[in-house]
């Protein structure tokens, strides 16, 4: 009865998810006139590619050395520091721009610096400060990712070439590169995907005809032409792209080359000599590039933290609202999908990975135009964002609970149907305690990225529907930036605080 109902519940999810990405793709299908492109569209498509793949193969180019020096080298605050390369990923997207702006723009720290000297001034809007943007924000998710490559490596490999004299240029060729190989396509291919649909930036450091991506085309056709075909296009060219990119993505994966080895601690040697240097060189500008945006943005919001205007907490609260809405859904139906694909269907996994292939400002468009004759698409504009919000978090939230739902499944599905609990009871006795700190850990990464969303939010709000990342935009685009600067860090402090919240009480929870 309890396989039953969770089934039933899962095919229900299911369907709703696809009825949630299909909906938006037939409206835009049937506003659809035709494939041919402008020449300002064309060059919004070439901006595209162009920035994408240039943000991805210079995150993945600057992580090699920061992975490698992480993964030979042990010092105090090692765990920290990668632990703390994770921040940029669920920091608000708006106010990583913001301390971008602080340090790297016309008055920032670097050019501040450069003026002292008399060399030019850097200009950060355009391609460079899209470009900067998204290293800082996939530059550390490549090192976390080219390090869990490094650590993959059995240590009896390392063991097994310092026994037969490798020297550092030896165990780089024959152990190194093999596994580098393996690793960085599939690692620049996920950042190109994150940097197709990275919409705030673009409206932040982009703009102008030789610096709009497609998203932003999309942006501009609703918001400013009310140019429902164009727009429409625009969507299921840039629905093309993610899609094209994702099915390429996931043909990606690690061959385990190495073999599974016997589980032994260990890792590459740390070589002496002028390599000890070089890589606390790059460990140091990792971690000062990471750390100097967010420190820029504290120190210009902290004055004003406190005298913000009531407009400021009242756009707080909406995003409070909408984070929270967000993450009971989109965990919910990711607990619910991640039990029903541990039962070995392959339905439920589907499902939650499908909203990948989208993006934020493509499902907007589409309900947008879906929307529009016959509601005003302000007075939907926060239910709209909630429910997009939890749908392209769902993926996340789901890879983090299958694995351990699998686990459960395999240690305690038998004994929970032979002493005939309920669905409910298992929930209660087995599901819950069992899985909380994923749960947690998944629930706070849910709702930080929702807090910070800056996407289908900018389509539908109007002042009175703002939330707190759109009104830091709005601020900035106003030129107010010591109030933007105090909203940002704001944001920045409710981000964090919900995923210690949601982390904490999933430990917490896990241990009693």
């Amino acid at each position: 009865m309890a396989d039953r109902a969770l089934t039933l519940s899962a095919a229900g999810l299911a369907a709703a998810i696809f009825l949630l990405l299909l909906a938006p793709l037939g409206a835009l299908g049937l506003s659809f006139q035709g494939f041919t492109l402008s020449a300002a569209e064309l060059s919004a498509l070439r901006f595209t590619l162009l920035q994408a793949g240039l943000s991805a193969l210079i995150s993945v180019v600057l992580a090699v050395p920061v992975a490698r020096a992480l993964a030979r080298r042990r010092f105090f605050g090692r765990g920290v520091l990668i632990s703390t390369l994770g921040a940029p990923f669920i920091l608000p997207v708006i106010v990583a721009v913001l301390g971008l702006l602080a340090v790297f723009g016309r008055a920032g720290w670097v050019n501040g610096v450069l003026a002292q000297f008399g060399l030019p001034v850097i200009p950060i809007y355009g391609l460079q400060g899209v470009v900067l943007a998204h290293v800082f924000f996939n530059m550390p998710l490549a090192v976390r990712m080219v390090l869990h490559g490094w650590e993959a490596i059995p240590a009896e490999r390392f063991r097994l070439a310092a026994g037969l004299g490798f020297t550092p240029a030896d165990i780089s060729r024959h152990i190194e590169r093999p596994m580098l190989r393996a690793v960085l396509p599939g690692t620049a291919l996920v950042i190109f995907v994150i940097c197709l649909t990275s919409f705030a930036v673009a409206l932040t450091l982009g703009g102008g005809p030789r610096a709009t991506t497609v998203e932003l085309a999309i942006y501009q056709a609703l918001r400013f032409e009310f140019d429902l075909p164009s727009a429409a296009r625009l969507a299921l060219l840039q629905f093309a792209l993610c899609a094209l990119a994702y099915a390429l993505a996931t043909r990606i994966s690690l061959p385990a080359s190495f073999g599974a080895g016997q589980g032994r601690a260990g890792g590459p040697p740390a070589p002496k000599g002028w390599r000890g240097p070089f890589d606390a060189a790059a460990i140091t500008l990792a971690a000062v590039f990471i750390a100097l945006p967010l420190l820029a943005v504290a120190l210009a919001g902290l004055p004003g933290l406190f005298s913000l205007p009531s407009l400021v907490w009242s756009a707080a609260a909406r995003s409070l609202c909408v984070a929270l809405a967000s993450t009971a859904i989109s965990m919910v139906a990711a607990l619910v999908l991640a039990l029903a694909a541990a039962r070995g269907r392959g339905w439920p996994a589907l499902a939650a990975t499908l909203p990948l292939a989208a993006s934020s400002l493509v499902l907007g468009t589409g309900l947008f135009i879906l929307l529009q004759p016959y509601i005003r698409p302000a007075s939907l504009a926060l239910p709209v964002t909630v429910a997009i919000n939890a749908a392209l978090s769902l993926p996340f939230a789901f890879r983090i609970l299958a694995p351990e739902a699998r686990s459960l499944y395999a240690d305690y599905h038998r004994l929970s149907a032979s002493l005939g609990l309920t669905a409910w009871g298992r929930a209660r006795w087995v599901v819950l305690p069992r899985l909380a700190r994923p749960l947690g850990f998944a629930a706070g990464l849910v709702a930080a990225l929702s807090m910070g969303d800056l996407g289908v939010i900018a389509l539908f709000a109007g002042e009175a529907e703002a939330t707190l990342p759109l009104l830091v935009q709005r601020l900035m685009g106003a030129y107010r930036i010591e109030a933007a600067a105090s909203a940002a860090l704001l944001l920045v402090m409710l981000s964090f605080a919900l995923f210690w919240a949601f982390d904490q009480w999933g430990r917490r929870y896990a241990a009693t």
